[in-house]
C-alpha cells in the first residue's frame, strides 16, 4: 500500500482492490514484484489489467502475463503501458481501441472553485431512477469504450447500477425535476476517490449545468475524502474544459488499451 500511495491518483484502482477484494480468486490475480524485499511493482491480472511497476519489474511482469489471459482492458501510467506492450505484443491479442493519452486529474478543497448554482440541485440517486441512470451510463460507456454494456449482459449491468445506487455511490443533478447530470464514485482509497460515469444528456449541454452540478457534488464529497480524481481522454476537449473550470489539475498521464 505504501508503494501504491506514492502515486495515489494513478493507483487508486489497485489500492481499492487490496482494501476491498478479499476473495481467494481476487487475491490470486494481484501480483507483486519485489527486489531485495522491496516492492517494485503491483499488477492486477483480472479482466482489467492494471499496472503500477518500475521499469526493472516489467520483464518479469510480462512473463507472468502469459499465465493470465482474457483481459478486456489494460491501463496504467503512459510510459509503463508503452514499455509493457512492447514486451507482450508479439503474443497478446491486438487491442480494438487505444487511448494513447489520458489526463489523470485531481481536485481537493483548496483547488475547488466556487461556482454559482442558482438552478441545479444535486443529491444521491434514488433507486427508482435506476433505468434512466443506466441508460445514461450505457451511452457514456459506448462513447468512451466503444461498446454498449446492455447489448450482451443487460441484466448484470442493470443490477450493478441498482447496487451502486443503493450503496449511495451514484449522484445526480436535476433541473426542474429532470436529470441533467450524472456521475458515480468508482474505486477509492485513503487519499482519493475516483469519479466515473460523468455524463450530461445532450439537451442539457452548453448551458453551465454540468459545471454547476459537478462542482456542487465535489463540494459534498470532499467532506468525506481528501481529494477527488478522474481519468479523461486528452482529445475530449469539452470534458477537460469542464474539469478545469471546477479546479481539477492534471497530475499524471495514463494509457488505456481495450480488447
Amino acid at each position: 500500500m505504501a508503494y501504491l500511495q506514492r502515486s495515489p491518483y494513478e493507483n487508486v484502482f489497485l489500492a481499492y482492490l487490496l482494501n476491498h477484494e478479499f476473495s481467494s480468486s481476487a487475491r490470486e490475480r494481484i501480483m507483486v514484484a519485489t527486489e531485495e524485499n522491496a516492492v517494485i511493482g503491483v499488477v492486477n491480472f483480472g479482466r482489467h489489467v492494471a499496472l503500477a511497476c518500475e521499469s526493472k519489474a516489467l520483464a518479469a511482469v510480462a512473463r507472468e502475463a502469459k499465465r493470465h489471459r482474457g483481459a478486456r482492458m489494460l491501463f496504467g501510467p503512459l510510459d509503463t503501458v508503452a514499455a509493457y506492450w512492447e514486451l507482450v505484443c508479439g503474443w497478446h491479442p491486438r487491442p480494438r481501441i487505444v487511448r494513447e493519452r489520458q489526463f489523470v486529474m485531481m481536485v481537493d478543497r483548496a483547488r475547488l472553485r466556487s461556482i454559482a448554482n442558482p438552478v441545479v440541485e444535486v443529491r444521491r440517486a434514488r433507486t427508482g431512477e435506476w433505468a434512466s441512470i443506466a441508460d445514461a451510463s450505457a451511452l457514456m460507456t459506448a462513447g468512451e469504450l466503444g461498446y454498449d454494456p446492455r447489448s450482451r449482459h443487460a441484466a448484470e449491468f442493470a443490477n450493478t447500477v441498482k447496487r451502486m445506487i443503493e450503496a449511495g455511490l451514484w449522484w445526480v443533478g436535476t433541473l426542474d425535476g429532470r436529470l441533467c447530470f450524472t456521475c458515480n464514485i468508482g474505486p477509492w482509497c485513503r487519499l482519493t476517490a475516483q469519479l466515473q460515469g460523468i455524463w450530461t444528456p445532450p439537451e442539457f449541454r452548453g448551458r453551465g449545468y454540468a459545471t454547476a452540478a459537478l462542482a456542487a457534488i465535489c463540494r459534498r464529497l470532499l467532506d468525506d475524502t481528501p481529494s477527488l480524481s478522474l481519468f479523461v481522454n486528452d482529445f475530449n476537449a469539452p470534458a477537460v474544459a469542464l474539469y478545469r473550470r471546477i479546479g481539477f489539475e492534471t497530475v499524471a498521464y495514463s494509457r488505456m488499451l481495450l480488447f
